[in-house]
């Protein structure tokens, strides 16, 4: 099975012979990423899109890239990537858990350099719910004794 992805600028195909690739699950708020890793030049792609098309903020950007640079494996694999829920942040951070773990798995020693850096533990936080009889979470109306 292979899977060919189209860059738009470039005109690059990367083909995922799965029997090369690496793959991993992330997840940070409402958000779950499918993250494969495979050799290559360094490219990122993110539904279909090219890193830079996807997210628009420099420092999203940058923080996908942050497993590679803290592990100095910068341009070295190619990431595919599918997101569903949640926002643009929350997005980012299942990618970055996704490809962390993804590294892992290619080079388990490895994993000591990214838990040092807080990139291997899954963020828990979450929107707290809104409770009855209130505004918000824990926001209440104005008290008023008389």
């Amino acid at each position: 099975m292979e899977t060919q992805i189209n860059q738009k600028n470039n005109n690059k195909k990367i083909d995922l012979d799965y029997k090369d690739t690496f793959y991993a699950t992330g997840r940070r708020k409402k958000s779950i990423a499918k993250v494969w890793l495979k050799k290559g030049s360094g490219l990122v792609f993110v539904n279909g899109k090219t890193m830079n098309d996807y997210f628009v903020k420099d420092t999203l950007r940058t923080a996908i890239c942050r497993p590679f640079s803290v592990v100095k494996r910068e341009n070295e694999f190619d990431v595919i990537s599918s997101v569903k829920g949640g926002g643009f942040t929350g997005q980012a951070g299942a990618i970055i858990l996704g490809i962390s773990r993804a590294l892992v798995l290619n080079e388990p020693d490895l994993k000591s350099a990214l838990k040092k850096e807080k990139l291997m533990t899954r963020d828990s936080r979450a929107v707290e719910r809104k409770k009855y009889g209130l505004k918000k979470a824990r926001k209440s109306f104005q008290f008023s004794k008389r």
